[in-house]
């Protein structure tokens, strides 16, 4: 029924008999510390961490991180994560509890806080949350193949044309998402740019993705989207060289540079939460500071 509870049905001369077996777990709390290569997930999975984790802090910085295009070699990371095993065997990795990620030489902090209230979030250690309106990239684990420049030569027409946006190289087929709430106002054929989603988010933004090979089940013009939605799919469409997502960032008609635009943030934590906010995540932070080593916690 789940990793702790089995379902076991007993057949006698009476009948069927059913009852739930509790299979406890354990909760190990890590902290581990790596150093990026060459990716990510090799990165996480060389200090004894899963794919799970990798994903996680891809998920809690992907506000201001793009997990595509920022990361280098020598960026680093301290994360504590939950450890869920069996009997002494690994299940699998739980939540991220509090995490530290450097990249480019700037460093990033997130606590996981659940408030009495029972909502959980991730917050900066001043109580601001991590959540953006957009999201840095609206693709996953794909690699960037032409960034913002307006002085560009296009590969197809051989001339200068300014480049407002960034190309997301990535198979036919992957998925693209929202990068923010909104209302779609364009679902159709856009000249070079072959199949175009445009949604609008208020507050004079638009962002717009173009080149794909097909629209999610659904969409059309005026449909309201939430952030992370799959909205369409890679494609080659248009004025194309290569399967790719060009995604463009504009402000009331101005184009911006997606990778750096200040993106508009979520209210910070409640004045009533932060004395509790302190109390709970104080250890969580801590445990970025401490010498490794697992903490076991039975439940």
């Amino acid at each position: 029924m789940s990793p702790s509870e089995t379902l076991k049905v007993v057949r006698d001369d009476a009948g069927f008999h059913a009852n739930v077996l509790e299979n406890p777990l354990e909760t190990r709390i890590h902290t581990v510390r790596g150093v990026i290569d060459s990716s990510l997930f090799e990165a996480v999975a060389a200090t004894g961490a899963h794919d799970q984790t990798a994903l996680a802090l891809s998920e809690i910085f992907g506000w201001d991180i793009d997990f595509v295009l920022d990361i280098q070699p020598g960026d680093s990371f301290i994360v504590t994560y939950e450890e869920i095993r069996q009997d002494g065997a690994y299940v699998k990795d739980g939540p991220v509890l509090a995490a530290s990620f450097v990249n480019q030489g700037r460093e990033y902090r997130a606590v996981r806080y659940t408030d009495p209230d029972g909502a959980t979030h991730y917050y900066a250690p001043d109580g601001h949350s991590l959540h953006k309106a957009f999201l840095r990239a609206p693709l996953e684990f794909s690699r960037v193949s032409s960034r913002f420049n307006t002085g560009r030569l296009h590969p197809i027409l051989n001339r200068i044309r300014a480049h407002k946006g960034v190309d997301y190289a990535a198979p036919i087929g992957t998925p693209v998402r929202a990068a923010g709430e909104g209302k779609v106002i364009f679902a159709g054929v856009k000249g070079g740019f072959g199949n175009v989603v445009e949604i609008a988010h208020g507050g004079g933004i638009v962002t717009r993705y173009g080149h794909l090979s097909r629209f999610a089940h659904g969409l059309r013009t005026g449909k309201h989207v939430d952030q992370g939605n799959v909205i369409a799919y890679v494609g080659m469409t248009g004025l194309a060289t290569g399967p790719h997502l060009h995604y463009e960032y504009q402000v009331n008609g101005v184009h911006k540079n997606p990778q750096t635009v200040q993106l508009p943030g979520a209210p910070p934590l409640e004045a009533r939460w932060r004395d509790d906010f302190a109390a709970k995540t104080a250890p969580l932070l801590a445990s970025l500071e401490a010498p490794l080593g697992p903490l076991l916690v039975a439940r």
